[in-house]
């Protein structure tokens, strides 16, 4: 998403509920959250929940993004100072921009006055720059196995695209658009509005530049219509629960003859009964009783790509103890993968025996409890 004037008018903390200094945790559990309640197939009656997902889509498509939430926070604050460094002064204190001043903006900003980040405003020769098309979200859920060894998967995505029928011309098959009278072609018109002066789209052709005498009765003119589809993406192995994979060039339709957009998909990944993460190792609790901890055994233990693996617990092994499994982890970047590490945990009986219960009272008569008493009381004074 390139800036625009919208970010001028539109308060992205406010769509997400979040305070400005919210950290990138709190944005994206925001955005997680809302999305999830107001995604369209979640809400069939609802005929404004389609509007909401896209505002809240687009509202973390900038602040989930530390250059774009830079950038918004900072044509923000210069258009509540009314740009005064650099702007000419305005009735009431605030600044008037035109074409040039709101290149002179952004190319300090971005370092590109006349290059493709400037959006849809014009240039110093008032043509409409090509813009790049709406990035869409998609959100899919894996089994613990399945994010391990990757796997392609279909998605429905839903989002702006090019209309069959015209080929996104807008003009009914077998006709042409046509130059704006209004604007010349530009698709932008200079347009006062309170202490600024923007140039925005014209009025007459959208924005286009061209205008259609008959449309096609599709899309209606305008090249695209909002349509569910199916998009296959390949998801790696290894990939981590809230993982956001990018697939270039499947998002919306660029204008102007810009590229497309790109399809970010957020991974979820289901909890496993017995395995957990931690970065790229594999985590497994294994239970043992008193005797083997105390005496040492082997111990056989499942691995996340199904096979078994045998270890040797050693005597005197201590509860929470970590053994390390190499190579049974997850895939990495690199090629390499993780371990799998093996925490023993000693477990008490609830209900033992008759025969436990003399067994262990009689292995209590033997227990030595100076470590512990030490370890407690070491330099204080015993209680009487």
């Amino acid at each position: 998403m390139a800036p625009q004037r919208e970010w001028l008018e539109r308060d992205y903390y406010e769509v997400l509920g979040v305070s400005k200094d919210a950290s990138d945790e709190e944005i994206k559990k925001a955005y997680r959250r809302l999305a999830r309640a107001n995604h369209p197939d979640a809400n069939p009656d609802d005929p404004d929940a389609e509007q909401r997902f896209k505002d809240i889509g687009e509202a973390y498509a900038v602040l989930g993004d530390a250059e774009k939430r830079r950038e918004y926070d900072e044509i923000r604050r210069l258009g509540a100072a009314g740009f005064g460094a650099g702007g000419r002064g305005a009735p009431g204190g605030g600044a008037t921009f035109t074409e040039g001043d709101l290149g002179d903006l952004f190319g300090h900003l971005f370092g590109e006055a006349d290059g493709p980040r400037a959006g849809g405003f014009t240039t110093g020769r008032g043509r409409t720059r090509p813009r790049r098309g709406e990035d869409l979200r998609a959100e899919v859920h894996l089994t613990f196995e399945d994010a391990l060894a990757g796997v392609r998967t279909t998605l429905r995505v839903t989002g702006d695209g090019a209309c069959g029928v015209c080929g996104g011309s807008g003009a009914k098959p077998g006709t042409s658009p046509r130059r704006c009278v209004r604007c010349s072609g530009a698709g932008q018109i200079a347009v006062d509005q309170g202490p600024f002066s923007f140039a925005q789209p014209c009025d007459v052709c959208g924005g286009r530049g061209t205008t259609i005498d008959d449309p096609c009765g599709t899309c209606r003119g305008s090249g695209r219509v909002v349509k569910p589809r199916q998009l296959t993406v390949k998801i790696p192995a290894g990939v981590r629960d809230g993982a956001v994979i990018r697939a270039p060039g499947r998002g919306g339709p660029g204008m102007n003859g810009g590229p497309p957009g790109d399809v970010l998909v957020t991974v979820h990944v289901e909890p496993h009964p017995l395995f957990g993460r931690k970065g790229d190792d594999v985590t497994i609790e294994v239970p043992i009783t008193y005797s083997e901890a105390a005496l040492g055994t082997k111990l056989t233990v499942p691995t996340p790509h199904g096979a078994r693996r045998t270890i040797k617990i050693p005597a005197g092994t201590q509860s929470g103890r970590v053994f390390r499994i190499r190579g049974e982890g997850a895939p990495k970047k690199n090629g390499a993968t993780g371990d799998l590490l093996v925490t023993t945990r000693i477990q008490v009986p609830t209900n033992p025996s008759k025969e436990q219960r003399r067994l262990l009272r009689e292995l209590g008569e033997h227990d030595d409890t100076t470590a512990r008493e030490e370890t407690l009381f070491d330099g204080q004074r015993q209680p009487s």
